[in-house]
C-alpha cells in the first residue's frame, strides 16, 4: 500500500532503505500540526519560526519519521518484513 525506497544490490536482491514507522492517524496529525505552524507565517504572529511546520509536514507526507527509526518507534500497523 505505502511506497518503500530500496537499494538493488543485485538483480535478484533489494534491501529496503528507510521503512515507513507511521501509522495514519500520526501521519494525519503531523500533517495538520504542519499546516498550521506553517500558516503562522502567514497568518497571526508572522515569525519565522512557523517554518518548523516543514518538518511534520514532510514527514507525515512520506511516513518515515527518522527520529522514529534512532528511537526503535513504529506506530504503523502494517507489519513489514526484511526481504533480505
Amino acid at each position: 500500500m505505502f511506497a518503500q525506497k530500496y537499494t538493488y544490490t543485485n538483480i535478484n536482491q533489494r534491501v529496503a532503505i528507510m521503512k515507513i514507522n507511521e501509522g495514519s492517524i500520526d501521519r494525519t496529525l503531523r500533517v495538520i500540526v504542519g499546516l498550521a505552524l506553517i500558516a503562522m507565517v502567514f497568518v497571526g504572529p508572522q515569525t519565522i519560526w512557523g517554518w518548523v511546520g516543514v518538518v511534520p509536514l514532510i514527514t507525515g507526507a512520506i511516513g518515515i519519521c527518522p527520529l522514529y527509526s534512532v528511537l526503535g518507534i513504529n506506530t504503523c500497523p502494517i507489519s513489514q518484513k526484511n526481504s533480505a
